[in-house]
């Protein structure tokens, strides 16, 4: 059995991540670690949110900052305010019984700029950021990346289908010279590629993490077929077997998302919708109680989904099927999480069966017809 340290992890990271339960290296640690240590170069990793790609990436970056000099040489980026926040957290803890101090910020939308320019005038060395806050402190000339080392794009495909494909050209353009980048994607559509192949090595390492599966082996996938009218009651029935778990229900719109809270409500569930304008300290309210249990179920969009990452879901049900192929891949991914198993149940109209073939086909795996 592989260990961290026979990867080539220093024993202090080894003595941190033993105390957050981390002992056995995932798939993607195992490729990933100790080319990365060893190496200087560009990097691209394949692998779905929830296959310990921080800690991949993470620990070569901590071992790799020189803590003598006091300048930016690490540069994160990620999709959501919520995944900065977990990356921040995840590098700090890991650097627990390191001798030197390494610094990390994390800048995002949705907080006073001032205090997130005041914290970087601080000896920092590894920022984590969103692209569009990131952009902003580049314009007013807060922060200085003329001397980071590497740059890791952190769910790349996330970022673009935020609509963030401007400002990564930007801050990739501002960036060049000699950094090494490292693309972490779940997919790679013809934007990812073309952001490779403007700025990366055509050398770079690519690592694929069970490249059979698109999607999560431990899902089940399930359709049950109905028809508009009887959708809710479908649902209700579907969450009474299940008590206690949780899970997220997907709407393709802001007003199904709402209209199906609602209704969900009065039939006494624990459940609140997620969705794209709102403010976000409901939505970090919204997060925190589904986070520690006192909310059963979450209604969302897809967008509004990004970057939630929440252990012990039982279940993603998708009350229409997602427009785009790779949304299924994310959404179903929100369940069965580390090593954990987990239910996607779509529910279709008669019209929609081709559709679930199609899906079937393209990402290899197989769904069960069931009735509820």
């Amino acid at each position: 059995m592989t260990t961290f340290t026979a990867l080539g992890v220093q024993k202090e990271y080894v003595k941190g991540l033993k105390e957050l339960g981390i002992t056995t290296p995932t798939e993607v640690q195992k490729e990933t670690i100790p080319y990365l240590l060893e190496n200087n170069s560009d990097f691209i990793g394949l692998a779905q949110t929830g296959t310990g790609k921080t800690a991949a990436y993470g620990l070569p970056i901590l071992h790799k900052i020189d803590t003598s000099k006091d300048h930016i040489q690490t540069l994160i980026l990620s999709p959501t305010r919520e995944l900065a926040q977990q990356i921040k957290k995840q590098l700090f803890k890991f650097t627990k019984y390191t001798d030197n101090k390494i610094f990390i910020e994390a800048v995002y939308g949705g907080e006073k700029i001032e205090r997130q320019m005041n914290n970087l005038k601080r000896t920092t060395h590894i920022v984590v950021a969103t692209p569009g806050r990131l952009i902003d402190l580049i314009e007013r000339g807060e922060v200085d990346l003329k001397n980071i080392k590497t740059l890791v794009l952190d769910e790349a495909d996330e970022m673009l289908s935020m609509g963030f494909k401007l400002e990564l050209n930007r801050i990739l353009k501002y960036t060049s010279g000699t950094r090494k980048t490292w693309l972490f994607s779940a997919t790679m559509p013809d934007e990812i590629r073309s952001i490779i192949k403007k700025y990366m090595s055509a050398s770079a390492k690519q690592v694929e993490v069970n490249k059979n599966s698109l999607v999560n082996a431990n899902i089940t996938h399930q359709f049950a077929q109905t028809t508009i009218q009887e959708k809710t009651s479908l649902i209700v029935s579907f969450l009474e077997k299940r008590h206690t778990e949780r899970g997220i229900i997907f709407s393709r719109t802001k007003a199904g998302a709402q209209k199906l809270t609602k209704e969900l409500k009065e039939e006494g569930f624990s459940v609140e919708a997620l969705e794209g304008d709102m403010q976000q300290k409901e939505r970090d309210k919204v997060m925190r109680a589904f986070k520690n249990e006192s909310l059963q179920v979450l209604v969302s969009t897809d967008v509004a989904a990004r970057g939630i990452d929440v252990q012990n879901l039982g279940f993603v049900i998708h009350h229409q099927l997602p427009e785009k192929l790779e949304y299924y891949t994310h959404r179903s991914g929100r369940t069965a999480r580390a090593g954990k198993r987990g239910v996607s149940l779509a529910l279709i109209l008669q019209n929609e069966r081709n559709r679930v073939t199609e899906i079937e086909k393209e990402l290899q795996i197989q769904f069960s017809e069931i009735s509820i």
